[in-house]
């Protein structure tokens, strides 16, 4: 059996390159030129059906190491907590109020963005401190 080479993260969403550039400023990371041919992404979703126009956006990890993602739009909105969420790692190595400093900056940093803050799970006998936030659209992740 041949190992994993690539994974892609996908997000249901109402408004794919709205959320998509969300997490391109959450992550650093960018969106892929559009195809060839085409000198903007706009250009390139005015050649496709109605119904396809704006229905998904990508975006990558411009050193190519971390996972790609992908933006669908779907019909019906979030209504119940994610059973996947993405752990932000800004955090790693550090603990106590060193930790919560950084973890607190970057919130305040992502809620200028439009992200809400959620709680704060503080650190206990098991598990180091981390925030709980959504995105724009609802969705959860972790400041961790």
């Amino acid at each position: 059996m041949s190992s994993i080479r690539q994974v892609q993260v996908t997000f249901d969403c109402a408004e794919p390159e709205r959320v998509a550039r969300f997490w391109c400023e959450v992550l650093g990371y960018v969106v892929p030129p559009p195809p060839e041919g085409f000198a903007k992404w706009g250009d390139y979703e005015r050649t496709l059906p109605p119904e396809r126009q704006g229905a998904g956006f990508v975006c990558g990890d411009p050193s190519g190491v971390g996972p790609r993602l992908y933006f669908q739009r779907v019909p019906e909105g979030k209504v119940v907590k994610n059973r996947v969420h993405l752990d932000v790692r800004v955090g790693t190595g550090l603990v106590g109020e060193e930790r919560l400093a950084t973890l607190e900056a970057e919130c305040a940093r992502l809620v200028a963005l439009g992200a809400t803050r959620v709680r704060v799970l503080l650190a206990d006998e098991y598990d180091e401190s981390c925030i709980v936030m959504q995105d724009i659209e609802g969705n959860e992740f972790c400041l961790d």
